[in-house]
């Protein structure tokens, strides 16, 4: 091994959580991508206690899978554990079709979910392979993050392809961990819904979506029925029909002039609920698009 920080556990001073973790690595042909991450997840003191290397099979990937295996073979490392991307139950040797992708996100969503499900925190790495692998990285990582989890890219200054190959960082090397945000589908712990329960990460992602809805529409149903007074309400159904201020004003048996003014105030009500910036202003449109599809949902 070359000299600089090894591979090994360090550990950490402070942590919120005492759950194991786990870095899950995606690869291409560069192992080092691997090795570096975790040298410099150590030296932020999080305590990986295991290595997962997500990979195809082709001719490119094996001597990097071989590097990794001579290099976790050394005492007192990381616990290593190459998992290759699976179709049908056999790997296969690169991500070149539809299929591919889809085996690779099923692949990716199974070893991520049994890591939650054990209650590790993830640290997930999407440098190495092919780009959909930091691609559906993230997909999965929305569906399953917690709040601690991480996505993290490599950047390396000082190294080109073709370059010698430098598996751990030396001093003066111009490396660094770059943390991906991500947008998290739900507030809730994945694995305190039912998402846990879903080992298909096409369902999981429906089952999301509907959860989602089900949400929206509870959240409008309560604008609608408490933020609301009756008569605002019956102005905001005909809104949401397409009906215009002069239309509206013949079925109330009002004039034009006062359903105007009765919007001003739901306008307000709305800009309230949604939390808008002061600068933006609420308009009929807006109002429609929120709550059009709510009363069509209700058979209203």
């Amino acid at each position: 091994m070359e000299e600089g920080t090894k591979v090994g556990v360090k550990p950490a001073t402070t942590r919120k959580h005492m759950a194991q973790q786990v870095l899950i690595a995606t690869l291409g042909s560069e192992p080092q991508v691997v090795t570096l991450v975790l040298d410099l997840l150590q030296a932020k003191r999080h305590p990986i206690t295991e290595v997962v290397v997500m990979h195809t099979i082709g001719e490119a990937v094996r001597p990097a899978l071989k590097r990794l295996a001579e290099e976790f073979a050394t005492p007192g490392t990381c616990t290593y554990r190459p998992v290759p991307v699976e179709r049908d139950g056999w790997p296969i040797a690169d991500i070149l079709t539809e299929a591919d992708t889809a085996a690779l996100l099923r692949t990716l969503y199974r070893v991520v979910l049994t890591e939650k499900r054990a209650g590790r925190l993830v640290h997930l790495s999407i440098a190495g392979g092919r780009k959909p692998m930091a691609v559906y990285g993230m997909v999965v990582a929305q569906l399953l993050f917690d709040e601690d989890d991480r996505v993290w890219h490599l950047l390396s200054e000082d190294w080109r392809p073709g370059n010698e190959r430098v598996m751990h960082v030396r001093p003066g090397d111009r490396v660094s961990l770059v943390p991906i945000p991500v947008l998290r589908w739900s507030a809730v712990s994945p694995v305190l819904t039912e998402l846990a329960v879903r080992e298909d990460p096409w369902e999981a992602i429906q089952t999301q979506r509907s959860i989602r809805q089900e949400e929206d529409h509870r959240r409008k149903r309560e604008f609608i029925e408490h933020h609301l007074t009756r008569a605002e309400r019956e102005l905001v159904r005909l809104a949401c029909r397409g009906l215009d201020n002069a239309t509206i004003a013949r079925q109330l048996h009002k004039s034009e002039k006062t359903v105007a003014n009765q919007f001003t105030p739901i306008y307000e009500k709305l800009h309230e609920w949604r939390g808008f910036r002061q600068d933006i202003p609420v308009s009929r449109p807006l109002l429609i698009a929120e709550f059009a599809g709510y009363f069509a949902l209700e058979g209203k």
